[in-house]
């Protein structure tokens, strides 16, 4: 096999978060001091409470804070109870701006000096205009849908327009039909990866077909008139478990080459700003080592990184680097975390292949695959399974390292990729606790899987969505009997969607996200069983999935800014608001560390990581006794 060690060092500091910053979040001191991964304690740190009524002095619950500290990179942000009251854990001592918001009210902002113990209220203003601020599912749900027609195009609009950005950060703005027809003219010919592919490039024919109706469609919901739009399903602001979280979130700073760091002007931090663009973003996917620190890695064409460490502590970014084309970066899309703690991700320096860093030891391993094996390619995913070995996506099928010999094995999808179209690409990856991989051919909703000890190959057939082929009349039906989408990330209206994945590793169930059906798809990975969860409400678009100790499958939701956990046990979902607006998040993983559970989540369009730490309500109350 091929094997070479790049042994790269090129954690290249360039002066990005290197200057001591001082650390935002303290420990969560709590009796005995409990340590928090994310953050260390200091003997200086202080608390910061406060009370949120609306302009009638009604107390308001669910209400998202955040503290900034100036110059630091790290906002913490955390949620009012249902008294209005927020707690924040201990913050280092200084000067903080602070800001108050929930949907369909403005921005609250003060300013802090913090020093032991500070009280920050807040009295919250009704905002008349309020879309601008909305998350994408909201959006979504509010598109009508009462007729047929309507929701069949409005189902165009979740499936067809949303492959490469969330739906917020198109409809926040409005046009008549002559402006929605030359965006879906444009948007016709935008691939997968949000690249323009020229006139010339085939388009996605379903836009391409309804672009009329789907342009008349969209200015009655967004355009210069009255706006057909409905707005009475806003869900509830967070309460119970999910307003004791705690969310700290660390910005990326967008690379100075061409510009790009003077382009983005919002990130995503005040909401009435609206959903930002993606320019010059650079996390894709992200994982905690198990000291606490971050490591993501990047998909987008730069020159500084293939994967980067977030110093939980202080925020400080150190860049990895394996050399790409033309002096770029070779870029990476997929990474995981095995067992002992070493990470695992691929990489294409020239051809797709397998990158291993230890955290302890930080240096970059490059495994390529020998000649006759399909490379990682597409935008390749990886997992680690129960046998210690790693799996990652080929266009057509999967690959499985053996890390003891070095050693690659290829797996072929059954149902292979159609020449003239992107059909049968492979796009997310999971890997079971006895050793087999399984793989989503997202366009043809099928589940590859390859037994790990034989090397065969079976697959799994999700069924079409039956409401969405219900809506089709006889000439419709003709057209689909004919159609095929040249673009793997272009849907028929019946797709589910199967998009990334994720096995429990102490059980015998794989979950799939089926981001366009929006549901879960759970698969027995000992009988092949399958069965559907449905999202808590259907706007709601599952991605990856990561599954804790207790069973729960944990997934974001990459259209709107939450995630959401399902307890199989009870049947219930947990929907988590994050606090910035604009995530467009690809990805979810978990440390379960010292009793505490704590979820990163990659921000692929606001260039941040958030992660967002479960509290107890005893967490709470001995806050309230130290604040006594």
């Amino acid at each position: 096999m091929t094997r070479f060690c790049m042994n790269l060092f090129h954690g290249s500091r360039r002066n990005v978060l290197q200057h001591g910053l001082e650390n935002v979040l303290g420990a969560l001191t709590i009796g005995a001091c409990l340590a928090v991964p994310f953050a260390a304690a200091q003997a200086a740190d202080g608390l910061l409470t406060g009370m949120v009524q609306d302009d009638g002095a009604k107390a308001m619950g669910g209400v998202t804070i955040s503290a900034k500290a100036d110059g630091s990179s790290i906002t913490t942000s955390v949620f009012t109870d249902e008294t209005g009251h927020y707690y924040f854990p201990p913050l280092a001592d200084g000067h903080y701006k602070v800001w108050a918001q929930a949907l369909k009210y403005q921005t609250a902002k003060s300013d802090v000096t913090l020093s032991a113990t500070s009280h920050q209220d807040f009295a919250m203003k009704p905002l008349a205009d309020f879309v601008t601020q909305l998350p994408g599912d909201v959006m979504l749900t509010a598109l009508p849908d009462s007729t047929p027609h309507d929701a069949q195009m409005k189902t165009l609009v979740q499936k067809n327009c949303t492959g490469c950005h969330t739906p917020s950060f198109t409809l926040q703005h409005k046009f008549d039909a002559a402006g929605w027809t030359a965006i879906i003219t444009l948007m016709e010919r935008v691939n997968a990866t949000g690249t323009y592919g020229g006139p010339k490039k085939k388009p996605n024919g379903l836009l391409e077909r309804n672009k009329k109706d789907l342009a008349e469609y969209l200015a009655r919901a967004r355009g210069p008139g009255e706006s057909s739009m409905k707005f009475d399903n806003i869900p509830p602001r967070p309460s119970g478990e999910a307003a004791r979280v705690v969310i700290k979130e660390y910005a990326i700073p967008v690379p100075a080459e061409q510009g790009m760091d003077k382009l983005q002007t919002n990130d995503g931090s005040d909401w009435s700003l609206g959903t930002q663009s993606r320019i010059g973003s650079l996390p894709h996917d992200a994982w905690p080592d198990l000291d606490g620190n971050i490591w993501f890695n990047s998909n987008a064409p730069n020159h500084q990184l293939t994967i980067a460490r977030i110093d939980g502590k202080t925020g400080a970014i150190k860049y990895f680097r394996v050399n790409g084309a033309k002096g770029f970066a070779a870029v990476s899309h997929g990474i995981t975390r095995d067992a002992n703690g070493v990470l695992w991700f691929n990489v294409n320096p020239g051809r797709g292949s397998l990158g291993r860093l230890d955290p302890k030891d930080p240096k970059i391993e490059v495994f390529v695959p020998p000649p006759g094996m399909k490379p990682t390619g597409g935008a390749p995913t990886v997992d680690v399974d129960g046998k210690g070995k790693i799996w990652a996506t080929t266009d057509d099928g999967a690959l499985r390292f053996d890390p003891d010999t070095a050693t690659f094995t290829e797996y072929k999808s059954k149902t292979q990729e159609d020449a003239s179209t992107t059909h049968g690409r492979t796009y997310g990856i999971a890997a079971d606790r006895d050793g087999n991989g399984w793989w989503a051919q997202m366009q043809i909703d099928t589940i590859g899987h390859g037994i790990g000890a034989s090397g065969a190959v079976s697959e799994v057939k999700l069924p079409p969505i039956k409401a969405q082929m219900d809506l089709l009349d006889p000439e419709q039906k003709q057209f689909y009997e004919h159609f095929k989408q040249p673009d793997f990330n272009t849907p028929v209206p019946w797709s589910q969607g199967p998009r990334r994945m994720g096995t429990d590793k102490n059980g015998d169930v794989l979950w799939v996200g089926d981001s366009w059906g929006s549901n879960l798809a759970r698969i027995d990975t000992k009988t092949g069983a399958l069965s559907f969860v449905p999202m808590p409400w259907p706007s709601l678009q599952p991605y990856q999935i990561t599954v804790d100790k207790d069973h729960n499958a944990w997934t974001n939701l990459w259209t709107t800014d939450r995630v959401a956990r399902y307890n199989p046990s009870t049947k219930q979902w947990t929907v988590f608001d994050l606090p910035t607006r604009g995530t467009e998040a690809r990805y979810i993983s978990l440390l379960e560390k010292d009793g505490q559970t704590h979820v990163v989540v990659p921000y692929s369009r606001a260039s941040k990581v958030g992660v967002l730490t479960l509290r107890s309500e005893k967490d709470i109350d001995d806050l309230k006794k130290r604040l006594q």
